[in-house]
């Protein structure tokens, strides 16, 4: 069964960290949201305060196929400084495990050394900060390179969850979803698929 591993911790952007869990629930996708400190409590950008499932320290690596990094800048540079976060990001490339982040989490993924030769895009206001990557996608809404999958920000959430979606369940589990969302009905005023 398909589990996926959230990180928070104190400054992660309330959309991005909880758009992903909302819609990866809604269609049966487990997973654990998890705190990089001893409290489960965690506080985000604009002081919304989550409880995480789980402490960092009581997870089990062997339990998760997927691995998700919200951004926040204050949020994604903690766990950039975290080395048992970057541990993590290393197994989970290893094993060639799905990474997905978003906005200022990519930071994370460059410090862990695994987008040295991956194409990525990120919030604006950290391309600066990606010296070690393979190339910017500056004009993309979402990308994929191998297990890799990146965002731009919080606008861009429901689409990094789609992408998401559908790298783990399928394209027709991610149809599904469409209607409940109203993202079908996005796509057809707006005259585009995603």
């Amino acid at each position: 069964m398909d589990k996926v591993l959230v990180f928070l911790a104190d400054g992660f952007e309330e959309i991005e960290g909880l758009t992903i869990v909302d819609y990866l629930r809604r269609v049966d996708i487990s997973l654990d949201t998890v705190s990089i400190k001893d409290d489960l409590y965690v506080k985000a950008a604009h002081d919304v305060i989550i409880k995480a499932d789980k402490s960092i320290d009581d997870i089990n690596l062997d339990d998760y196929t997927a691995l998700y990094i919200p951004g926040g800048t204050k949020g994604a540079e903690r766990l950039r400084d975290d080395q048992r976060v970057i541990d993590i990001v290393k197994k989970f490339d290893q094993d060639k495990k799905i990474i997905a982040a978003i906005c200022a989490g990519p930071i994370v993924l460059e410090r862990a050394g695994i987008v040295s030769d991956k194409a990525v895009v990120s919030h604006p206001s950290v391309e600066d900060n990606l010296k070690n990557i393979g190339k910017y996608e500056k004009d993309e809404l979402v990308v994929q390179d191998s297990n890799i999958l990146t965002s731009r920000g919080a606008g861009a959430s429901i689409y990094l969850a789609l992408k998401l979606i559908e790298k783990i369940s399928g394209k027709d589990i991610k149809e599904k979803l469409k209607p409940g969302i109203q993202q079908d009905f996005i796509e057809n005023y707006f005259s585009f698929k995603y």
